[in-house]
């Protein structure tokens, strides 16, 4: 059996999608492709399905928001960022593809193309990180939250999300604590 010598991704990727391929960071030893979300199935396809590159494990799908309170998106190109962890069990090696998503101008949630029909583990993986964040994934067979109750509202891992707290109890506000805790004494 003759295994083709591993190719550079970047490289690879460039040649193949041209201006699909927006960003290249390498940071710590990592490459992170930056990649318009419109290309995002078929560029996964390509790194999984080329001799040289053969990226065959999604290891984990990454969702960041990126909002402001005081306004802008900290530089980034859009406020979501969506990122599609990836291993190569023939030429061990780790990449990282990106996408950047916002909402609609009328509030509606960030569209995200799904990757289950290349990387099946994607599913739930997909669901965690619209059920936290808010993100469709198009294309994904099963749209059900995984983690909050259905009729849960918002998404909590975004940073907008309301910040629910309990005030921590000392020994000077004992009863007023007690208060708002009726069942405490039980």
């Amino acid at each position: 059996m003759h295994i083709k010598p591993a190719i550079d991704p970047i490289e690879a990727v460039r040649a193949t999608f041209g201006a699909a391929l927006t960003d290249v960071v390498e940071y710590a030893g990592e490459t992170t492709l930056v990649v318009e979300a419109g290309s995002l199935p078929a560029v996964a396809r390509y790194l999984r399905d080329t001799a040289g590159l053969i990226y065959n494990y999604l290891s984990d799908i990454s969702a960041v928001d990126y909002y402001e309170p005081t306004g802008g998106i900290s530089g980034r190109p859009a406020r979501f960022g969506v990122s599609y962890h990836i291993y190569s069990m023939l030429y061990n090696r780790r990449l990282r593809v990106k996408v950047y998503v916002d909402e609609g101008d009328d509030g509606s949630k960030p569209v995200v193309p799904s990757i289950v029909t290349v990387w099946p583990a994607g599913n739930w993986l997909e669901r965690e990180a619209a059920d936290m964040m808010g993100i469709v994934f198009k294309g994904n067979p099963d749209q059900r939250r995984l983690l909050m109750p259905d009729d849960w509202q918002g998404h909590p891992h975004r940073r907008d999300y309301p910040l629910g707290y309990e005030t921590v109890q000392f020994s000077f506000n004992v009863e007023e604590i007690m208060k708002h805790k009726p069942h405490a004494k039980e």
